[in-house]
């Protein structure tokens, strides 16, 4: 229990530890970061649990990673900010072809922006931001959502880390497609 009176913490967590506290070694290729989401997707947890926990991961395991966050994308061609780490941001929402995170959208694709300054379509969250990350979280042309990351240093997604980003990506479609599976036998919506 928090003391009266006292704003909850951030949701910010330390270099080499994740927000439970646990000891996070670096994984460059993602493959321990996917067995663990594998692992909490088949003990029957929520989507979001398996979210939350992916972006704990991908924040820890790299120390250039300042806001890690997921966009989930709707019917209605609206990305809705899930969860994240890092300072708050003012875009919640995004639709489909607006800022980098718009733009991966509409034209299916990830987008390695190494200084976005010089990105017409960039949306500010923060000034301290430099370059951008965005992932497309899919299977084939289905778009479930995306990883978004924001660092405060320029160019600072080399190809390893953009490569344990990607398969992190792939971990949480897989994710996605077994949630869809189960809310469908149970008669919910997908």
């Amino acid at each position: 229990m928090r003391p009266k009176g006292r704003r909850p913490r951030a949701r910010v967590c330390g270099r080499g530890t994740t927000l439970a506290g646990k000891k996070q070694t670096r994984d460059t290729g993602g493959g321990e970061m996917c067995r663990t989401l594998d692992r909490i997707t088949d003990s029957g947890a929520p989507l979001e649990q398996v979210l939350r926990r992916a972006v704990e991961e991908l924040h820890a395991s790299n120390p250039r990673f300042h806001w890690t966050g997921i966009y989930e994308l709707f019917p209605d061609n609206v990305l809705r900010l899930g969860p994240f780490i890092g300072a708050p941001t003012d875009h919640v929402f995004i639709a489909v072809g607006q800022g980098v995170c718009g733009l991966a959208v509409a034209e299916e694709r990830n987008i390695n922006v190494p200084d976005v300054s010089k990105a017409p379509n960039y949306l500010a969250c923060s000034a301290a931001t430099r370059s951008e990350l965005v992932v497309l979280v899919r299977k084939g042309r289905m778009i479930y959502a995306q990883i978004d990351i924001d660092s405060h240093e320029l160019d600072a997604f080399d190809p390893d880390s953009v490569s344990q980003v990607e398969r992190v990506a792939e971990c949480l479609a897989r994710a996605y497609a077994r949630h869809s599976q189960r809310a469908g036998r149970r008669g919910a919506r997908g």
